[in-house]
């Protein structure tokens, strides 16, 4: 997602039509606003400041990464010659609103759950690899975790289980890496969900992953564990494609980690946009 200056829209015969819209103007200062239309969480100033000046751009942000930003709100002023202003418009907004939209997004979920379970988003992993960096951090910055535990930990997914033939083949596979949290994910694919949950208590798993999506099965791993007294060695996780806005009930079940991925991860841009205030001699 890092802008590359150079890349200015060209006509197919290699001229920046700019420069002749703009020929009887080259000695005008231009001034302008840019502001966001929504309220959100901002994320990418930085480097929306740092192409600003490669773009021999005057910048003043007037928010740093991880700000709330009301409707309406400023974000940076600032100027240029015309030609500038426009490339700005192209290239410095994009810069900031993806990733604002995410931070957006993450900060509404962990807003969403009061407290009341752990809101991680690990979806970032599974983006390309150039823009791994900048969606780490507006997940960050929105205030949620990118990893399931801040611990050491071995994550043994359903290709693993697959691979190792069930649940507890795959929890004996890893047994002796000590100092790291045993954390695996279960879907009812090789025994009923319930069963699978306490099977992995039974073997050592720290965290249990109820990847459905299906709340019914939470509660129903919940109940399990709690009538086999095992409730208390795991910790439940939650995920499987849930949207914000279910955010509320799935907490009031027993539930101690949420992960919410695409909701966050493709969250809308902040609608955020560029205005020139004034044009001076």
């Amino acid at each position: 997602m890092r802008n590359e200056v150079r890349s200015v829209p060209r006509e197919p015969d290699g001229i920046d039509i700019r420069d002749a819209i703009f020929k009887n103007l080259t000695n005008k200062r231009v001034r302008a606003v840019i502001w966001t239309k929504q309220s959100g969480t901002v994320s990418g100033i930085g480097r929306m400041i740092e192409t600003a000046k490669e773009m021999n751009l005057s910048i003043q942000a007037t928010v740093r990464d991880g700000d709330d930003v009301d409707e309406g709100g400023t974000i940076a002023i600032i100027e240029g010659t015309p030609k500038e202003i426009c490339l700005a418009e192209d290239m410095l907004i994009g810069l900031v609103g993806k990733t604002s939209g995410i931070a957006t997004a993450a900060r509404r979920a962990v807003t969403l759950a009061g407290g009341n379970a752990t809101i991680v988003s690990g979806g970032w992993k599974k983006m390309p690899n150039q823009m791994k960096e900048e969606i780490r951090e507006a997940i960050r910055l929105g205030g949620s975790g990118l990893r399931i535990t801040e611990h050491p930990f071995v994550y043994l997914d359903k290709n693993y289980v697959r691979m190792f033939g069930g649940i507890v083949q795959a929890l004996l596979a890893v047994r002796e890496l000590e100092g790291r949290m045993k954390v695996i994910q279960i879907r009812g694919e090789t025994e009923p969900i319930v069963r699978e949950a306490v099977v992995a208590a039974e073997h050592g798993a720290d965290i249990i992953m109820v990847d459905t999506g299906d709340i019914d099965d939470l509660r129903s791993v919940s109940s399990a564990l709690f009538r086999e007294g095992l409730r208390t060695r795991v910790k439940i996780a939650f995920g499987g494609s849930i949207p914000l806005e279910e955010i509320p009930r799935i907490v009031e079940a027993d539930v101690d980690i949420l992960d919410i991925g695409r909701a966050i991860i493709d969250a809308p841009m902040l609608d955020i946009r560029l205005d020139v205030e004034g044009v001076e001699d």
